[in-house]
């Protein structure tokens, strides 16, 4: 397991669009996902130790930020033949039995995850309402634990202030986690 940090947020950049299945069934573009206010594109998967250890965290941001107007998403696009648990299915499974408040995504091509330049899992992309990158960072301080439940809330902080000023902070510290799991070509 390879551990990275996300890059500096580069203000401004659009957010590409895309086309993916849900594990509900249906297919979801980038419109279909964002809010009034805004978007959140969050880099997930099932088996990795540092979504394990806030997936609980995600959650809640998605249902707090929802009534500020904006909307979540959640793609998976790691290379899933050497980790079964990425599987669409445990994808599925994984969905319903956290109740997951936003679209879970299937980016199997890596061509989703390519176009935003996400590198590991979690991986956040906050844009405003004209879908322009405003936050790049980290969910909390946690990182394969999680930290205490009285940290400040990065990126619900950030977001709330893309809702209300459509701009994000401009101090992010990176997100850490488990390298994008990337096929071989």
């Amino acid at each position: 397991m390879v551990s990275l940090q996300t890059p500096v947020c580069d203000f401004g950049r659009l957010a590409p669009d895309f086309n993916l299945p849900g594990v509900d069934g249906r297919r979801w573009s980038r419109d279909d996902c964002k809010g009034d206010r805004g978007l959140m594109v969050m880099f997930i998967c099932n088996h990795c130790p540092y979504v394990k250890a806030v997936i609980d965290r995600i959650i809640r941001d998605a249902r707090d930020l929802a009534p500020l107007g904006i909307r979540c998403v959640a793609i998976m696009s790691n290379d899933p033949s050497d980790y079964p648990e990425d599987s669409f299915d445990n994808m599925r499974r994984i969905a319903q039995e956290l109740n997951f408040p936003f679209p879970y995504l299937l980016d199997e091509t890596q061509e989703v995850a390519k176009a935003y330049g996400a590198v590991c899992t979690p991986d956040f992309f906050g844009y405003n309402a004209d879908l322009q990158l405003q936050y790049r960072g980290r969910l909390d301080e946690s990182r394969k634990e999680a930290a205490p439940a009285d940290v400040r809330r990065d990126l619900f902080e950030a977001m709330r202030a893309v809702a209300a000023t459509g701009e994000g902070p401009r101090d992010q510290i990176p997100s850490m986690g488990c390298s994008i799991k990337w096929r071989e070509d």
